[in-house]
């Protein structure tokens, strides 16, 4: 079932709230090292009486400038952001005139908030050229919290991280590190309609460009119009659109209303295999049994 989502905003100057508890950071994926930030907001700002802010980013850096892949879209983040119960988030749109704001003028903007307190990344920069760092913030805070990164079997947790096991398919490392299992939430769309024909019907999601999608075969939990569901998801290449994001299908176990357009979360818990062609019609039909039987397993069905 979703959770009751917080209000957004998209620039600090709509934020009301003032002598609150913010937690600044991009956030993409929401990872168990962000998460330790976003918890310590919410505790302080409980213990305080005072509200909490979260001030996020969309896309990182890394895509507006090197046309890299990102993890979550802004409404996936707020899904993940919302367990913490912010009283609002502002979700700002990183573009090249605000990557080229003048620190100063960012700062003004926060300091107008009174901040009782600003929880970060140790590693938080900001402003053109990232000029802006933790001595900055100090500045226009009551109290400033600077979280160490953190690390998991000898590794620092980052996005970075994530998205390279989730670029080899390891869904359940991915997992491990962002606490949760990875979503992706796409709308339902008329796909060739083969998987009809050899027993096995399919939901083809539409999934914004950059979006960050695992390649193979997997378990999969599901979540449409507060329905929960299982399946099972194949996400590959597209032949014909090599330039297009990979596809995602995805056969939903024992239902059989119609689900075109409507917006499905996909939660992918466990790799049965790679991608691998088949000799035929039937080759394929006893391959997807065999699949379909692993994903129960895994589902614990």
């Amino acid at each position: 079932m979703r959770r009751q989502l917080p209000p957004t905003t998209a620039s600090l100057t709509e934020v009301s709230a003032r002598g609150g508890v913010l937690s600044i950071g991009n956030f993409d994926g929401v990872h168990v090292g962000h998460r330790l930030l976003l918890e310590r907001m919410r505790t302080a700002a409980r213990t305080r009486g005072a509200p909490s802010v979260v001030v996020t980013f969309f896309p990182p850096a890394r895509v507006l400038f090197g046309g890299g892949q990102y993890l979550m879209t802004p409404a996936e983040k707020l899904v993940a952001l919302a367990e913490y119960e912010p009283d609002v988030v502002v979700n700002t749109p990183f573009d090249r005139d605000f990557a080229n704001t003048d620190k100063e003028a960012w700062l003004a903007q926060l300091a107008a908030l009174a901040p009782s307190l600003i929880v970060v990344g140790q590693d938080f920069r900001f402003g053109k050229g990232r000029t802006g760092g933790l001595d900055d913030l100090g500045r226009v805070t009551e109290a400033l919290e600077a979280f160490s990164l953190l690390e998991r079997g000898g590794a620092v947790v980052s996005s970075s991280r994530v998205r390279e096991l989730l670029g080899s398919g390891e869904v359940a490392a991915a997992a491990l590190l962002l606490g949760a299992p990875y979503l992706v939430r796409g709308v339902v769309t008329r796909g060739r309609q083969l998987g009809r024909t050899i027993g096995f019907p399919t939901a083809n999601l539409e999934v914004p460009a950059g979006k960050v999608l695992p390649p193979g075969v997997f378990a999969v939990r599901l979540e449409v119009d507060g329905r929960a569901l299982d399946g099972m998801a194949n996400v590959g290449p597209r032949p014909s659109f090599p330039e297009a994001p990979p596809a995602l299908e995805v056969h939903v176990f024992d239902f059989a209303g119609d689900l075109y357009g409507a917006e499905l979360d996909v939660r992918f818990i466990e790799r049965l295999r790679g991608q691998v062609a088949f000799a035929g019609v039937d080759a394929l039909r006893a391959q997807l049994s065999l699949d379909e039987r692993a994903a129960r397993a895994a589902l614990g069905l």
